[in-house]
């Protein structure tokens, strides 16, 4: 008769099965990313009389959110965060901007050609209207390195590359649910642009092209058409101007990013890249 001695098992701990599970590192990689964000906001309001609060705390969140990302990458994900590399930076982030900045004077374009923007014409350029862009470069890296980074990056690993894309897509559009002015129709455009985003990821693995997309798309809406974005009171820009007319073709409160026209020509947009990312994957 044999006698066989089975040898114990090792039983994975709490913490290692809790890693394991998808949408326990999602929320923490949102959480360690963004966390750096109201905390900044709040010490800064707290320590610093309102004229000093210029443009610095912003910077520094960003700075916070970046290491707060790589922390995440690296501690729980397990991997170097490539998609952050530094070299080829400067390129993916100038192309980014480039089509950003693009796709924002194509619609207004479109709208204007329909008699939905009406230009009034030119403001002097002055430092004011680049005091947006430490807030916008903020809202970019933080809200590319959450939907894009984490949300679409762990959802790729798990289930991958179309169901990631939709649930992404879903998350960034209903974040902007509380937004003044919000629609199913804004939700849709939020939704497609975050497709498109999720593509340029793809195509590039990395999130600079995304970052620069993103930051020059707020950037131009705001400070150059003088126009709303996501529901935010638009300032004076660059350009005087205003939307009017049909609430189908200006967004209504929301903006911009609720006009029909920006879902077709964004919807395009995705569609064109969505097709190049699954190409090259081929």
């Amino acid at each position: 008769m044999e006698h066989t001695l089975s040898a114990p098992t090792n039983k994975p701990s709490l913490a290692s099965r809790l890693m394991a599970n998808a949408v326990v590192r999602i929320v923490l990689g949102m959480v360690l990313t963004f966390a750096a964000v109201p905390l900044t906001m709040i010490i800064a309001s707290t320590l610093v009389d309102k004229p000093y609060r210029m443009v610095w705390p912003q910077i520094l969140a960003a700075v916070l959110v970046w290491f707060g990302y790589r922390f995440y990458v690296r501690r729980i994900e397990k991997r170097q965060p490539t998609e952050l590399a530094m070299p080829g930076m400067a390129r993916e982030l100038g192309s980014g901007l480039l089509l950003g900045a693009a796709l924002v004077a194509l619609t207004f374009a479109v709208l204007a050609a329909l008699g939905a923007y009406r230009f009034g014409g030119i403001n002097a350029p002055g430092i004011m209207m680049l005091l947006p862009l430490a807030e916008l470069v903020l809202v970019g890296m933080a809200e590319e390195m959450m939907f894009r980074g984490v949300v679409f990056g762990v959802t790729e690993r798990s289930l991958g590359a179309k169901p990631a894309i939709v649930i992404s897509a879903l998350v960034f559009s209903l974040a902007h649910l509380p937004n003044e002015g919000a629609s199913v129709l804004a939700v849709a455009v939020i939704a497609s642009y975050g497709v498109l985003q999720a593509a340029l990821y793809m195509k590039t693995r990395r999130l600079w092209v995304c970052i620069g997309t993103h930051i020059a798309w707020n950037y131009c809406v705001s400070q150059v058409f003088s126009s709303t974005v996501s529901g935010h009171a638009a300032t004076g820009g660059l350009l005087r101007g205003e939307l009017v007319g049909n609430t189908m073709l200006t967004g209504g409160a929301f903006g911009v990013e609720g006009s029909l026209i920006t879902l077709l020509l964004i919807a395009a947009a995705s569609a064109f890249c969505l097709r190049r990312a699954f190409a090259s994957r081929d």
